[in-house]
């Protein structure tokens, strides 16, 4: 069993100020995350969140977000080289898709999978190196937090209230300790943090 401690799971994700990863508009409704996201505060968390990850896990719709995104960005030589490195590490690294409905998959490098997101990455922990990055998806984050999978929080905070929209950290979840392993404070008022559990 000794080698399924050596893999972090890690999981990056931006909130509003009431916990909310998209606004009151459905999960197309960022109006509070996305002018965040591309400061300097943003980008640098953004390298930090891939440096140490070989597998980036994702649910369906993101995928097919970034994977329509961001292959044109890591093409561009005119794009911020954070968003450039943060693009060619997720199109080169492997990548694991947790879909219901796609059976082949229309990336390179990535494989399809349809079981539970607890299921999927306690078998990737136990084999090969590198960190697990899921990578924006509640809807793999949330089962892994419910099952105290994950290691690492990348969270962007951003300082404003939706008042609506899909909450993060549901009622129910197991209570767990975390430590602040880093923090950035960006010109806007958006908070990087990264926290890791105290086991």
């Amino acid at each position: 069993m000794s080698n399924s401690t050596e893999r972090k799971v890690t999981a990056n994700i931006a909130l509003t100020l009431d916990g909310r990863y998209s606004g009151p508009g459905g999960p197309g409704d960022m109006g509070a995350i996305v002018p965040y996201a591309v400061t300097e505060v943003a980008r640098n968390h953004l390298t930090r969140i891939w440096e140490n990850a070989t597998t980036a896990v994702l649910g369906r719709l993101n995928a097919e977000g970034f994977l329509g995104f961001w292959p044109t960005v890591a093409a561009d030589d005119n794009a911020d080289p954070r968003d450039r490195g943060y693009a060619k590490w997720l199109v080169d690294t492997e990548k694991v898709v947790l879909s219901t409905t796609l059976t082949d998959a229309p990336w390179e490098r990535t494989r399809i999978v349809n079981a539970p997101a607890a299921d999927v990455v306690t078998e990737l922990k136990a084999t090969g190196s590198g960190d697990i990055l899921v990578n924006t998806s509640a809807s793999v984050i949330k089962p892994l937090l419910a099952a105290d999978l994950i290691d690492r929080l990348y969270l962007l905070i951003t300082p404003e209230i939706a008042g609506g929209g899909a909450r993060l950290f549901d009622d129910g979840l197991p209570a767990t300790k975390w430590a602040l392993a880093h923090q950035d404070t960006g010109d806007l008022g958006e908070v990087a943090l990264v926290y890791d559990r105290v086991r």
